[in-house]
């Protein structure tokens, strides 16, 4: 399946640029599905992906296949779904066109629903769900930047997809819970819509114990609402997801001196979401909060933070300015 068939990217942005480049490094047969800014840039000046470790690894525009044509899909083994989470019922419709019905299907995207809409439209495709941890910042040029650390989880399978597509430098993991994966991952990148909100690198939001406690207060309310709805979030971290908000309160030297067990993140990492508004783009802020909500009204649990959250990066999506550069006062309403 992995080794005599193309692993193809379908919407190869940051995180399926640098996935699908390093599984090409690795000696993997990729394709990318790209828009035509992105395979321009590709052609143009091949890929250079790095890490917050230093490490670099270079591809030139020959070592993968690249199309704009959903017609790309025809031959895969495996489809790994990278888009955005409003653009999941038209890529399954494409990959239901043109995929193998044997092609193993597996979603690397933010959010809760994807997998449920790629089973509804693929007409019986083995469909996986994944998380992946890890942030990855387009630079421009071909070069992509992996900025925080993390194995990438997939949903255990009979074929084990997960071990044949893990290789050196991108490690994957077979996970029994990976519906407890996402959500304690949904429940981390809730700090997405913050980072975006203040305009600053997520290690220096993390270094602030007001900013902290602003992210704990949120993820309270997101663990009470998983909590009232009986789901119960994994951790990617040694770290129980419940102790988290606890922990994110503490003084920042006890803080920090867990924080650097526990997880690598570059100085200048920044969340997807700022990366959305800052290119004018639409956010998953319906897909990310949003999903909380949802449960937290099926379930009479108040979540006044994340709905003020969520109005502030509507509000900032339409003005259309990039990130407001808002202080933890004033994303409270209390400035």
């Amino acid at each position: 399946m992995v080794t005599d068939r193309p692993i193809v990217v379908a919407g190869a942005g940051a995180i399926g640029c640098f996935v699908g480049g390093m599984l090409a490094a690795a000696g993997r047969r990729v394709a990318l599905l790209v828009r035509p800014r992105v395979k321009t840039e590709i052609e143009r000046f091949g890929l250079r992906l790095t890490d917050f470790d230093g490490a670099e690894t270079k591809l030139g525009a020959g070592q993968l296949a690249l199309s704009e044509d959903p017609s790309i899909f025809h031959s895969a083994g495996i489809v790994l779904v990278t888009v955005k989470s409003a653009d999941t019922a038209d890529v399954a419709d494409q990959i239901a066109q043109h995929a193998p019905q044997d092609a193993v299907i597996v979603s690397l995207q933010n959010g809760i629903g994807n997998v449920a809409i790629l089973r509804e439209r693929l007409g019986g495709r083995p469909v996986l769900a994944g998380m992946v941890p890890f942030n990855v910042v387009a630079m421009g040029e071909g070069r992509f930047h992996r900025s925080s650390s993390g194995d990438i989880h997939v949903g255990e399978d009979a074929a084990n997809t997960a071990g044949a597509l893990s290789v050196s430098g991108l490690h994957m993991r077979a996970s029994g819970d990976i519906t407890g994966v996402q959500w304690g991952k949904l429940i981390i990148n809730l700090n997405n819509a913050l980072s975006a909100l203040s305009d600053m690198p997520l290690a220096a939001q993390l270094a602030s114990r007001d900013w902290r406690r602003l992210f704990a207060d949120q993820m309270a309310e997101g663990l009470a609402a998983l909590h009232a709805a009986g789901i119960a979030p994994a951790s990617s971290t040694p770290i129980p997801m419940n102790w988290s908000p606890t922990l994110l309160r503490l003084p920042d030297m006890i803080f920090n001196a867990i924080l650097g067990r526990t997880m690598k993140i570059d100085p200048e990492a920044r969340s997807s979401m700022w990366q959305d508004l800052k290119q004018g783009r639409k956010t998953e802020i319906d897909y990310l909060q949003g999903a909380v909500i949802a449960l937290a009204e099926q379930n009479n649990v108040a979540v006044p933070l994340m709905r003020r959250i969520v109005a502030l990066v509507k509000e900032a999506e339409v003005a259309g300015n990039g990130p407001p550069g808002l202080s933890p006062q004033q994303i409270r309403g209390t400035a």
